[in-house]
């Protein structure tokens, strides 16, 4: 049953994340924590991993694990050995659901392709590939390694490997007409699985993009025309069976990504690696974490201390904690339910919000609210920041 047509609150549950912060090389629109090293001790980091996973499993109050997702930088680059032994150490800690959701990231490069079966192997349940785009010049543009045809085959192949495979395109680059993202959008559903990705491309601080930006070596299309792209996305995804469970993210029913659900239902979840974010929740108390990002400081800091903990922040602001439950779960299609909004935030969701505003904005058909649940329809979504920004107290 897809998320959206769930009749009660969902379980937000219970997730692991391991982050494998190495590239082959960065990609100019990339904020992500990723580094292009030459080599890497594998054996090295994956020990570091479990180490620091030991910390934080001693930090939670969650047992089950209902997820673990491999992201990065580059987690295709892990031999099958590796993202093996990391999987069967968060079983030695932890409990796994009888339907764990495994999912790797990975480049649909012939090299990195030819790893799929040892992952399936080693435990993986769910694939993610990288794909950006189906048109040369556009991956060409996108500073990525592999050709449209690399990405077909990929495709192909993780589809024969896993029975959960998903797949990412970026819409909205320099001189894309509407008409082209059509083309490349029924291409891609008729190669898909169970689930796309589609993100609008946005400009990063500290990015090659936004260095190039700022130079005037090009622009971004104008909002109506990627506003137009957006409506797209939604219908022809829709239409093909694969609708919009969340603003970017599209799947069959049963499909959707359940890690990132855990994200967005603002439920607790692990985070090991450099630059890994946590929520954990232990006595009753949510804490955020935050590790080290360079990759060499945060091994150094677990093999002398066993964590790379940069920042633990109790999450005790009422305020806060609501705040941030609506900003992550108003992205879903589900919207947030109010039974769990009261148990994260101790207070019911009346509290937080402007009841007059609130009302003009579900009358202008942003939002909708019934009985058990508030939730942004695909025109709020799409202006998802300065909706929350109205309906505040």
């Amino acid at each position: 049953m897809p998320a959206s047509a769930t009749s009660s609150a969902p379980d937000p549950g219970f997730g692991l994340y391991i982050h494998w912060p190495f590239c082959r090389r960065k990609c100019p629109y990339c904020d992500f924590n990723s580094h292009v090293r030459e080599s890497v001790d594998q054996a090295r980091w994956a020990a570091a991993l479990l180490r620091e996973l030991d910390w934080y499993a001693a930090r939670t109050d969650e047992r089950r694990l209902s997820s673990i997702f491999f992201g990065g930088g580059t987690p295709s680059l892990m031999k099958a050995q590796t993202v093996g032994r990391l999987i069967e150490g968060a079983r030695a800690r932890f409990d796994f659901a009888e339907d764990i959701e495994i999912t790797l990231e990975a480049n649909p490069t012939s090299v990195e392709a030819a790893s799929f079966a040892g992952y399936a192997a080693a435990g993986v349940t769910r694939l993610s590939l990288g794909v950006q785009s189906l048109r040369d010049e556009a991956l060409k543009f996108l500073g990525r390694e592999h050709s449209a045809a690399e990405a077909i085959k990929a495709i192909e192949l993780a589809r024969a490997t896993f029975t959960n495979i998903s797949f990412d395109l970026i819409y909205a680059l320099p001189g894309q007409e509407v008409s082209d993202w059509q083309q490349d959008l029924e291409r891609a559903l008729a190669l898909a699985g169970d689930h796309l990705s589609l993100y609008q491309l946005t400009i990063e601080p500290n990015t090659g993009f936004a260095g190039a930006v700022k130079r005037g070596e090009f622009a971004l299309p104008r909002e109506e025309k990627a506003e137009e792209m957006f409506a797209l996305t939604n219908s022809l995804c829709a239409a093909a069976g694969l609708p919009a469970y969340e603003i970017s993210n599209h799947a069959r029913p049963g499909f959707e990504c359940r890690h990132n659900l855990t994200y967005w239902r603002y439920g607790a979840y692990v985070g090991v690696g450099p630059g890994a974010h946590g929520r954990l929740v232990q006595n009753g108390l949510r804490t955020a974490y935050q590790q080290v990002r360079r990759p060499e400081s945060w091994l150094k800091a677990v093999e002398k201390s066993g964590h790379g903990t940069e920042s633990a922040t109790p999450l005790s602001d009422t305020v806060e904690r609501a705040e941030e439950m609506l900003l992550m779960g108003l992205r879903l299609d589900e919207g947030v339910w109010f039974k769990n909004f009261e148990a994260a935030t101790g207070a019911p969701i009346g509290a937080f919000l402007d009841a007059g505003r609130l009302r003009r904005v579900v009358e202008a058909g942003l939002m909708e609210m019934d009985e058990r649940r508030l939730r942004a329809t695909s025109e709020g979504r799409f202006v998802l920041n300065s909706l929350l920004a109205e309906i505040l107290v």
